[in-house]
């Protein structure tokens, strides 16, 4: 029995070993295959690459010097907007003084035209109303000395007498 176990074993054995041998040489010819495979893909990528890598050493400066650009005329942009600002701010500010000025001078014109309507009121047209009134009365009065009728106020008179009776 214990060579009959021996034996059992031993071919156990055998058969595993020709199993890992089997396994072996097809893990062989597989990475040789892949290897082939990288190989090719390689000599194929590597040209691929360098020429990558000259582009980018050609471009780096030139993209270092596009993005130099870029940040100075985003500063000079800055600045230009902030400059526009301050002047459009003055401009407002002027604008602002400017109107309250003629808003001024509208106000005290006004007073004035209306200080000028007054005096003219007072000095011209009352003087003129009073100069018309002593005009009418003396007319009335050579008018009733010249054609010598009876005035009004002796019509008057007569009139209230009549009322009286």
């Amino acid at each position: 029995m214990s060579e009959n176990i021996l034996s059992i074993f031993m071919i156990v054995t055998c058969l595993a070993i020709i199993i890992q041998a089997g396994i072996l040489a097809a893990l062989f010819f597989t990475v040789k295959k892949t290897t082939a495979r990288v190989e090719e893909v390689a000599t194929k990528a590597i040209p691929l690459m360098e020429t990558a890598r000259t582009v980018l050493e050609d471009s780096a400066p030139k993209l270092k010097e596009i993005t130099t650009n870029l940040v100075e005329a985003t500063g000079t942009l800055k600045g230009q907007v902030n400059r526009m600002d301050a002047t459009v701010n003055d401009l407002l500010d002027r604008t602002r003084l400017q109107v309250i000025r003629v808003d001024e001078l509208v106000g005290r014109t006004l007073d004035h035209v209306e200080e000028t309507t007054d005096l003219v009121q007072a000095a011209v047209v009352s003087p003129v109303k009073q100069i018309s009134g002593i005009i009418q009365g003396l007319s009335v009065g050579i008018g009733a000395f010249l054609s010598r009728k009876p005035t009004r106020r002796n019509e008057m008179v007569v009139e209230d007498e009549e009322l009286f009776i």
